[in-house]
């Protein structure tokens, strides 16, 4: 699946206007946002992975367009995909950024020390 360069757009634009700062990284076959050394969600065609509270899961799988993330077979807890149909609005995409704002603070980072 190729990187989305409108979807993507449409996230950046989301983040400058709320004034967050983040950086971009290619992972994935996708383009992963990234805040504070942390991943924030990734943006790839037709669909949107998204890193939020576990606590959050069981409500947001019942929104529209939205199932477990699973690259192994396995669901990761508290990450999301989000297919186009759950995100095609505006206001549909700001709200899945906001959930992944919200938990970003709570996050551990995966990066490498040393």
């Amino acid at each position: 699946m190729p990187l989305d360069e409108a979807l993507s757009d449409r996230i950046r634009q989301i983040l400058d206007a709320r004034k967050v700062r983040f950086t971009e990284k290619k992972m994935f076959g996708g383009l992963c946002f990234m805040v504070d050394d942390k991943m924030l969600m990734g943006a790839r065609e037709g669909r949107i992975m998204v890193r939020i509270d576990p606590e959050e899961e069981a409500k947001s799988l019942k929104i529209k367009g939205a199932r477990p993330m699973d690259f192994t077979g396995r669901s990761m807890k508290g990450y999301l995909f989000v297919d186009e149909k759950g995100f095609d609005l505006d206001e549909d995409l700001e709200y899945w950024v906001s959930l992944c704002l919200k938990f970003n603070p709570k996050a551990k980072s995966s990066r490498k020390k040393g």
